[in-house]
């Protein structure tokens, strides 16, 4: 039995931080696919006995269950030595960082390509409000990126893998990352990593 489980779906760019953590710091993982696009993380069994939230990723390690890519990304940080900091000011500007991912950049990004992608809405009032969002964040981070090779000095850490994990996935985000040239140098040193693989390659898709 692996020493790490990982609850996820190929389609989720959340789980995909996490599974990339996983293989980056080369773990003895194993994938448990969530059958989201059928409403399993809405059932009262997966609220019960998986998260009560109802989302993925989830992760099982010994007699640790964690939801919450955040939290997990932190959790494996500490559990494996890697893509983290000694230094306390350091760990606080890898914080600042994912939290900003959350709030301004993975929410915006996420939420525009769930609705083109996956509910096919087609362009709305909605669609163009989050894409302005989305396109604003990316504007801050590739200036950022402008003067150092990862967002937390020239060391990659879990602020990187939080925030590029839904940019891996080309033509489904619904904007293009190519004004942002700072952004894709960094994606392609993410993918020059060791270990590296696409979200479609990591984890299970749904069928069909």
């Amino acid at each position: 039995m692996a020493q790490y489980t990982l609850y996820c779906f190929a389609e989720s760019g959340n789980a995909y931080k996490a599974a990339l953590m996983l293989a980056l710091a080369q773990q003895d993982w194993q994938a448990k696919w969530v059958d989201f696009f059928h409403g399993e993380t809405r059932t009262d069994a997966y609220r019960k006995d998986v998260n009560e939230m109802g989302e993925v990723p989830v992760l099982l390690h010994g007699g640790e269950r964690l939801t919450q890519s955040g939290v997990i990304l932190h959790y494996l940080a500490e559990q494996t030595g890697r893509f983290s900091s000694h230094d306390p000011a350091t760990r606080r500007e890898i914080l600042r960082w994912m939290f900003f991912d959350n709030h301004k950049f993975t929410s915006y990004i996420a939420t525009l390509r769930f609705l083109l992608t996956f509910m096919k809405s087609g362009e709305t009032e909605i669609t163009n409000f989050m894409r302005g969002r989305a396109e604003g964040a990316l504007d801050i981070v590739n200036k950022h990126l402008a003067g150092q090779d990862y967002l937390v000095g020239n060391e990659l850490t879990i602020a990187d893998l939080s925030m590029c994990g839904y940019l891996y996935y080309g033509d489904e985000l619904g904007l293009s990352l190519a004004p942002y040239d700072f952004i894709e140098a960094w994606l392609g040193r993410i993918r020059s990593q060791p270990g590296w693989q696409a979200p479609y390659d990591l984890m299970p898709k749904a069928a069909g």
